[in-house]
């Protein structure tokens, strides 16, 4: 099992800044990937970007390319979502999710077996 815990969410004005995190415990070592997704209300959960533990590298959702950055820091099995110029339409419930499988893209919910509790972040106009 792996458990996730993020945090950092936040209200915060257009244009602005935030950094989400996602501590990892238990079985981190099975961990392939970790991604993050957000759910707007009435919207259904979508991708957000992902990182591989083993090559580190990232994909983005077209929506957030060049906005946001995803890293992370092994030694304290955390990773990171770097956030900015924040739209309101970014506003959602950041999830980060753990994939224990071996997959060419990590794009899709199924494909993560672990989830976060989520945090709120709200973008004001």
């Amino acid at each position: 099992q792996v458990q996730l815990v993020e945090s950092g969410g936040g209200l915060v004005q257009a244009g602005g800044s935030l950094r989400l995190s996602c501590a990892a415990s238990g079985r981190t070592s099975s961990v392939t990937a970790m991604g993050w997704f957000r759910q707007a209300p009435g919207k259904e959960r979508e991708f957000v970007a992902a990182i591989r533990t083993s090559y580190s590298d990232t994909v983005y959702a077209d929506s957030v390319k060049g906005r946001f950055t995803s890293s992370r820091d092994n030694a304290k099995n955390t990773v990171y979502l770097q956030m900015n110029s924040l739209k309101p339409e970014d506003t959602a419930v950041y999830y980060c999710a753990a994939s224990g499988l071996i997959r060419r893209t990590y794009y899709f919910d199924y494909e993560y077996n672990y989830w976060g509790q989520g945090t709120q972040v709200t973008v004001s106009s």
